[in-house]
């Protein structure tokens, strides 16, 4: 059974799209186009009430939110391709740890940014320059936070890839690639080693050839 993916062009179902190949699940991608309000039709709020991406089809199974998804996916099969989980109860509950912690304090203040800096402009709408503001000084904090864990183990739970690291590929890729902030990543060097690390493994390097970044 294939899993259909709703919406791959964009950065969370990305978060979806590499697990996906990390497990070796075959998949296909239906396009959801937001900028013409494709996600807030009839047919498509019959999956996803709240009108948002990612929703996967896997068989008979609908799923949305993306970090709900992984873990599913990791789950149903963890004897498949890539261990995403952790093989330890302690590394299992790192694992989880750092998966709350890029939902709660990664991923709000360079979703703001993404918004304000990348998609504002192009529906024509401002740009609230004190929300980038605090948003850069936030994120700041958190990888300050990041440079001293990965001080200590290669990936966030421990030596081993993980969702934890995963999670944070599609908007750590907008973060150093398109909204001119790299330089929060290459001023600290244990984040830099980590992510390069992480955005050259071949899953990653697969979605951005099957999916270029809708922004």
């Amino acid at each position: 059974m294939v899993v259909k993916v709703y919406g791959p062009i964009y950065g969370c179902p990305k978060r979806v799209v590499v697990c996906l190949i990390e497990k070796e699940i075959e998949f296909e991608g239906v396009h959801v186009d937001l900028f013409k309000g494709e996600n807030k039709e009839p047919e498509f709020l019959k999956l996803q009430p709240f009108g948002s991406l990612p929703v996967i089809q896997d068989g008979d199974y609908t799923l949305y939110e993306s970090r709900a998804i992984i873990r599913y996916f990791a789950e149903k099969y963890k004897d498949q391709g890539t261990d995403l989980l952790g093989k330890t109860i302690e590394e299992k509950g790192l694992v989880e740890q750092w998966l709350e912690v890029e939902a709660h304090n990664f991923h709000p203040p360079i979703y703001d940014l993404v918004i304000n800096l990348l998609f504002a402009p192009l529906m024509g709408d401002p740009s609230d320059q004190k929300v980038i503001e605090e948003s850069d000084k936030k994120l700041e904090k958190v990888l300050d936070v990041y440079e001293e864990r990965l001080s200590k183990s290669k990936y966030l739970a421990g030596d081993f890839f993980s969702l934890a690291d995963l999670s944070h590929l599609p908007f750590g890729h907008y973060l150093v690639n398109q909204t001119g902030r790299g330089n929060l990543v290459r001023e600290r060097t244990h984040v830099s080693a980590w992510w390069d690390e992480i955005s050259n493994r071949p899953s990653w390097k697969k979605v951005l050839q099957l999916y270029k970044y809708a922004v």
